[in-house]
C-alpha cells in the first residue's frame, strides 16, 4: 500500500477543513458513538461500569502499534480507560471537591479542541480571546475588582494560579529577581490549613521551602492573627524581604476563610511602621470560595429564594469573609471546582493590571510572534501554549447560570451539606468537627457504642493524656471508612472520602476524619440520610477499639 492510500485514510480520521456533510456527520457519529458506549457502562453504581485495579506493571511495557486503526477501533480502546471512573455527579458521590460539568462547559472544552486556539496571540486565537478578557471582566466585576483595572489570565491549574501570585510578590519585594534569581532573603507565609502547593511554589521558585513560613490556624481553621503578625514582624527585624502572604479563601478540608480584611490591615500597618519601599504582596487562594461571591448583594433578611435558616446562616458566615477579596492583590479561582467546569479551568485575577509588566518578555525575544494583532497575553503569562478550554467552559458557565443560577446550585449543596451536619449531630456517636465552618465539605467523626461524643473531641484535641485514645479511635474511623467504601463499591452505600490529617492536636498529633464533600446538584435528602446510616451500620460491623 502506498503512502497515498494510507493519507487518505489519516485525513478521514481528521474533522475536514471545508464543510463536507458527509464525513461531518460521521464525525458527529463517531462522537455520538463514544457517547452511547460510556451510558452502556452506566448503571446505579456511583461509577462506570465495574471497578477495575489498573495493572500498571503490563502499562509500563506498552508499545507502539506498527499500523493504523480505524476511529471506531480507537474510540472503542479509549471508553475502555472509563471503566471504574467515579461518576461525580451522581448524587451518592460525595469524595472531594470535584463537581460535574455542565453541558455547556463540555461543549466549550469541545469547540475549543475542534479548532485549537492558542490563547498566546489574539492571531491564533481571534475572538476566544475576547472570551478569555470576558470571563475575566466578569470575574473581576463579581469579586469587587475594578474591571477597567484588573486583568488576569486561565493557567494550568489551583497551583499555577498561587505561582503566579507568589511570584508577582517576589518581584515586588526583590525588583529584577526574574532575571538575577531569587534572593535568599525572601520568604512567604501561609496557614497550615493552606494548601500544599505553597511549599512546591516556594521550591520551584527558587525562594527555597526552608523560607515558607507556616502560621498555625484557630479552631476555625482560619489563620492565626497574632502569630501571623509576630512572623511577619520577625522576618523583617531580620531583614527578610516578604515575598508574598498567602491568604486562604476556603481550605481543601474544612473550607476555612482566613480574615483577609485584617491580614491586609495588618500589612499596611507594618509598612508604615517598618517603612517598607515595597508593598507585601497578598493572594488570596480562593480556588473553591471564590464561588460565594454571588451572595456578596444577596437579601439575606428577606432571602427570596426560601432557603432554609441553617442554610441562610451559612452563606451569610463565608460572605462575611468572602466579600473582602477585593482587597488583595492578586486571587486564585477555580472554575473546575465551585464552578461546574471540567478541568483545568483556573484563573489569576490580579488587581492592578499594571502587577504583569513585572514579568513580562521582551518581543526580541519572541522574533516569530507579535507581528499582527493587539491581544499579546503571552508576553507576561509562564506558559507559551495556553489553550481556549477554560475560557470558553467558564464563559459557557457564567452564561448559564447567571448570578441567580450560581447562587440556586451553591445555596442547594450548602443546604444538603448542613442537612448531612444536623443528621450526624443527630446521632450520639458521631461528631462534626467543623460544625462552625460554612462550605460544602463535612469533616466527622465516629466513635465505638460507650464514648461519650459530646466531650471526647475537646478531650482528644486538648489534653495529651488522651493521645493513645487519639490514636486508637483514627483506627477505627480508617475502619469505618474502609467498610463504607467497600459497600459503595457493591452499590450499597455513598461514596465518601478519608483526610489523614484533618488538622493537629496542640500536642501534634493528626486527626483522622471522615469527609463528605457535596458538590453534586442531584444530592438530595436521602442521599444525605444513606451517608449516615451507612457509617452507623459500619459502627455495627467494625470492632469497638475504645
Amino acid at each position: 500500500m502506498t503512502y497515498r492510500n494510507i493519507l487518505e485514510k489519516i485525513r478521514l480520521a481528521f474533522p475536514q477543513p471545508v464543510s463536507d456533510t458527509i464525513h461531518d456527520s460521521y464525525f458527529i457519529h463517531s462522537i455520538m458513538r463514544a457517547l452511547d458506549r460510556v451510558d452502556d457502562l452506566k448503571t446505579h453504581l456511583p461509577m462506570l461500569g465495574d471497578f477495575v485495579e489498573g495493572d500498571f506493571e503490563q502499562a509500563r511495557r506498552a508499545t507502539l502499534p506498527d499500523s493504523m486503526a480505524s476511529v471506531e477501533e480507537v474510540t472503542a480502546d479509549l471508553v475502555s480507560y472509563l471503566r471504574g471512573m467515579t461518576i461525580f455527579g451522581h448524587p451518592r458521590t460525595q469524595q472531594n471537591v470535584i463537581p460535574p460539568p455542565t453541558i455547556p462547559s463540555l461543549i466549550g472544552v469541545l469547540l475549543a479542541s475542534l479548532y485549537n486556539p492558542n490563547m498566546a496571540w489574539d492571531e491564533y486565537s481571534r475572538l476566544v480571546a475576547l472570551a478569555e478578557v470576558e470571563a475575566v471582566a466578569m470575574t473581576a466585576q463579581l469579586i469587587g475588582y475594578d474591571p477597567e483595572q484588573a486583568s488576569g489570565v486561565f493557567t494550568f491549574g489551583g497551583t499555577a494560579t498561587t505561582l503566579y501570585g507568589v511570584k508577582l510578590g517576589l518581584e515586588k519585594a526583590c525588583p529584577g529577581t526574574i532575571q538575577t534569581g531569587a534572593p535568599e532573603d525572601a520568604v512567604v507565609l501561609v496557614s497550615d490549613a493552606g494548601h500544599y502547593c505553597a511549599a512546591n511554589i516556594a521550591g520551584w521558585l527558587g525562594i527555597g521551602t526552608n523560607n515558607l513560613i507556616t502560621i498555625p490556624t484557630t479552631d476555625e481553621n482560619e489563620i492565626d492573627l497574632t502569630q501571623l503578625e509576630r512572623e511577619v514582624r520577625g522576618a523583617l527585624e531580620n531583614g527578610k524581604k516578604i515575598a508574598a502572604i498567602i491568604a486562604t479563601l476556603g481550605t481543601t478540608d474544612a473550607f476555612g476563610l482566613d480574615d483577609l480584611e485584617r491580614i491586609v490591615a495588618l500589612r499596611d500597618r507594618l509598612v508604615e511602621e517598618f517603612g517598607l519601599d515595597y508593598q507585601p504582596h497578598i493572594h488570596a487562594d480562593a480556588v473553591i470560595g471564590w464561588a460565594w461571591s454571588v451572595f456578596n448583594d444577596y437579601d439575606f433578611e428577606n432571602n427570596p429564594l426560601g432557603f432554609r435558616p441553617r442554610t441562610i446562616r451559612a452563606l451569610a458566615g463565608a460572605c462575611r469573609r468572602i466579600r473582602h477579596l477585593s482587597l488583595a492583590d492578586s486571587v486564585g479561582i477555580d472554575f473546575h471546582k465551585t464552578g461546574f467546569a471540567p478541568y483545568i479551568s483556573s484563573l489569576v485575577l490580579v488587581k492592578d493590571q499594571a502587577d504583569l509588566e513585572l514579568v513580562i518578555r521582551h518581543p526580541e525575544q519572541m522574533p516569530y510572534l507579535y507581528q499582527f494583532g493587539e491581544h499579546r497575553p503571552g508576553m507576561y503569562t509562564l506558559e507559551t501554549s495556553r489553550a481556549g478550554t477554560g475560557p470558553l467552559a467558564a464563559l459557557a458557565n457564567f452564561r448559564l447560570f447567571g448570578e441567580e443560577g450560581l447562587r440556586v446550585i451553591l445555596g442547594h449543596i450548602v443546604e444538603m451539606t448542613q442537612l448531612l451536619r444536623e443528621h450526624l449531630e443527630g446521632h450520639e456517636g458521631t461528631t462534626v468537627l467543623n460544625r462552625e465552618n460554612f462550605g460544602t465539605v463535612t469533616l466527622f467523626r465516629a466513635y465505638p457504642i460507650g464514648i461519650d461524643t459530646f466531650s471526647i473531641k475537646r478531650h482528644e484535641f486538648e489534653d495529651a493524656a488522651y493521645h493513645d485514645s487519639l490514636l486508637k479511635h483514627n483506627d477505627y474511623n480508617r475502619e469505618i471508612s474502609e467498610y463504607v467504601h467497600s459497600e459503595a463499591m457493591e452499590g450499597r452505600g455513598v461514596v465518601i472520602s478519608i483526610t489523614d490529617c484533618y488538622r493537629r492536636t496542640q500536642y501534634g498529633e493528626p486527626i483522622v476524619a471522615l469527609k463528605s464533600f457535596i458538590l453534586s446538584p442531584f444530592v438530595d435528602e436521602t442521599d444525605v440520610e444513606m451517608v449516615v446510616s451507612k457509617v452507623l451500620e459500619a459502627r455495627g460491623k467494625v470492632s469497638g477499639i475504645c
